[in-house]
């Protein structure tokens, strides 16, 4: 294992973070993979600093009214009972203002050293009212305003690790476009000290490590150029603009694409398709995975501590699961299953059943995941639980804002929970954050992902569900091309190869005739089978998807020619 193999810090810059479940400093997958991230390398003894922003009213608090739409509020939290107030202050110029920012820190203690994540916060009384609020709401408000916290992040934190004593960063990590303006403040303080224009742009580049997470051209933050030079000043975005004349507007992407080194996608398939989405860039792919110790539920945690008593410091080693006896997962997993059941049953009333085949589905409420192709035809659904026995469908997760298709996808959820026919009930978790997301990867049967190809980058959840024993159902896009090994991992959903022609009648009718022909077969009539295959997504998939093996790949690929192995 890689252990204190790094001279110099690397400096892993992302707009979210989810360090703890009271802290709603995340919104979803980027920044639980921030964490996941911070947390392997403070169990691997790598020198990282984490920057990101306080977020001082989160993303959002999800509520549902009668009808099963979305309202959003302001999350209520404390930073002083999570975090540790820095002394350290800076400036950052925002159209045409100073503006000062102070730094909260929090320190992830893992098995071989600890990790400082510092979240700046604007909201100083010497600010101007709007620059108090840039630290407040993750991913709110306009272009303006997101610029602007942007701006924040990458020049603020690079000045912010200045004055904290971490200058001699020798990586700067990109975790996302959202990010890139740290490598504009690198270049500044390079020419600023007289270094030649291009020499400039190559130490930049030397330092500059870049992970694109979407395939979705929305996800890629673009602004128009005369909004930039109002935000940064307009001598900023003329040094940005001649780094890609071609652009007639200021995209952060090609900002992290042109000043970085070494750039990725989170899984091979999503770096094919980034390479075919920016043609001329190099980018590779390392494909994402999950902290092992802090995805798995407690009952299975018990069971490894039994069998493989090193899998907490070398994730590796989950390989051995195939020792573990079947009645043991499947004990371990029933003990799951029923805290899963007791509170959705005591959030939502929905009566579900502790024995009955439970099927979880929780992501961003958005258009391209299709949370509702399992409800596609309720009455083939109806068909398949007659046959079996009940089923049990649970729902969860929140849509962005302003995403209005979003929340009529979670109201139309919610309404099939009182229409569906019998044998299938149907509950949706208010709120999904970290803690109803252990729950649910624990406690369900079966994981189901349906995405769009080729939409999904990587997905995560089904990978923490691996780590709990839990087989995926899932399309074939994002990680489920490298992590499903059919009928030994979990099943697939259509062809493995794109197919355009195909829309949501195909899919379902495969996913139906999974269920019926190869998945629920084997639950109800083979319980062993079930257990062994339970066994090889533990061993197969969770001992490679997973943060330690993904940082060690970053070692190697991205980071090792800015540091020193130890002699």
């Amino acid at each position: 294992m890689l252990r204190a193999a790094l001279v110099r810090p690397i400096a892993y810059f992302s707009m979210e973070v989810a360090l703890d479940e009271g802290m709603p400093t995340y919104s979803g997958g980027l920044g639980v993979l921030a964490g996941d991230t911070l947390r392997s390398s403070a169990d691997l003894g790598l020198p990282f600093v984490g920057m990101t922003m306080l977020w001082r009213k989160g993303y959002l608090f999800q509520t549902l009214d009668e009808s099963g739409w979305q309202h959003e509020s302001a999350v209520e939290w404390s930073p002083e009972d999570w975090l540790t107030l820095t002394d350290a202050r800076v400036e950052v110029e925002i159209e045409g203002r100073k503006v000062t920012l102070q730094a909260w820190q929090y320190t992830i203690t893992g098995i071989s050293g600890s990790v400082p994540v510092l979240l700046l916060d604007s909201n100083l009384p010497e600010n101007d009212p709007f620059d108090r609020t840039l630290t407040d709401v993750l991913y709110g408000g306009d272009l303006r305003y997101r610029l602007c916290q942007e701006a924040v992040l990458g020049i603020g934190g690079i000045r912010m690790l200045r004055a904290l004593g971490y200058g001699d960063a020798a990586s700067f990590h990109l975790n996302e476009g959202h990010a890139a303006l740290l490598a504009l403040e690198l270049l500044g303080e390079n020419l600023r000290s007289n270094q030649a224009r291009e020499e400039s742009i190559a130490a930049v580049k030397h330092r500059c490590v870049f992970t694109t997470h979407t395939p979705v051209p929305a996800g890629h933050d673009q602004y128009p150029v005369d909004l930039a030079a109002k935000v940064l000043g307009q001598e900023q975005v003329e040094v940005l603009r001649r780094l890609d004349p071609s652009e007639d507007v200021l995209n952060l992407t090609r900002v992290a694409l042109n000043l970085s080194h070494y750039v990725n996608g989170v899984t091979e398939r999503h770096g094919e398709i980034s390479r075919s989405m920016f043609p001329g860039y190099p980018i590779d792919s390392i494909t994402n995975g999950v902290h092992s110790a802090f995805w798995t539920g407690p009952a299975l945690q018990r069971l490894y501590d039994r069998h493989i008593p090193k899998w907490r410091s070398d994730f590796l080693v989950l390989r051995y699961a195939e020792s573990i006896d079947c009645d043991e997962i499947l004990a371990a997993h029933y003990e799951a299953k029923s805290e899963l059941i007791d509170e959705a049953n005591r959030l939502t009333n929905g009566g579900l059943d502790h024995h009955a085949f439970t099927i979880g589905f929780a992501r961003r409420a958005t258009g391209y995941k299709r949370p509702m192709l399992l409800l596609h035809d309720p009455e083939r659904l109806s068909q398949i639980a007659s046959k079996f026995g009940t089923l049990q469908l649970i729902f969860a997760g929140k849509a962005h804002p302003h995403d209005e298709d979003g929340k009529s996808l979670i109201r139309q959820i919610v309404g099939a929970s009182a229409r569906v026919p019998g044998g299938i009930k149907l509950v949706y978790l208010r709120n999904y954050d970290i803690r109803a997301a252990r729950l649910m990867i624990a406690g369900v049967d079966l994981w189901l992902n349906t995405p769009k190809p080729p939409m999904e980058a990587s997905g995560t959840s089904g990978m923490k569900a691996a780590h709990n024993g839990v087989p995926s159902l899932s399309i074939y896009d994002g990680w489920w091309l490298e992590g499903c090994v059919e009928g030994v991992t979990g099943w697939g959903i259509g062809p493995r190869t794109r197919d355009v022609r195909r829309g949501d009648d195909d899919d379902a009718r495969d996913l139906y005739a999974a269920l019926e022909e190869r998945i629920l077969p084997i639950y109800f009539q083979d319980k062993r089978r079930w257990a062994e295959i339970m066994r090889s997504t533990i061993s197969l998939n969770a001992s490679f998807f997973n943060t330690h093996r993904m940082l060690q790949e970053y070692f190697i690929q991205a980071y090792r020619e800015q540091h020193e192995f130890p002699k």
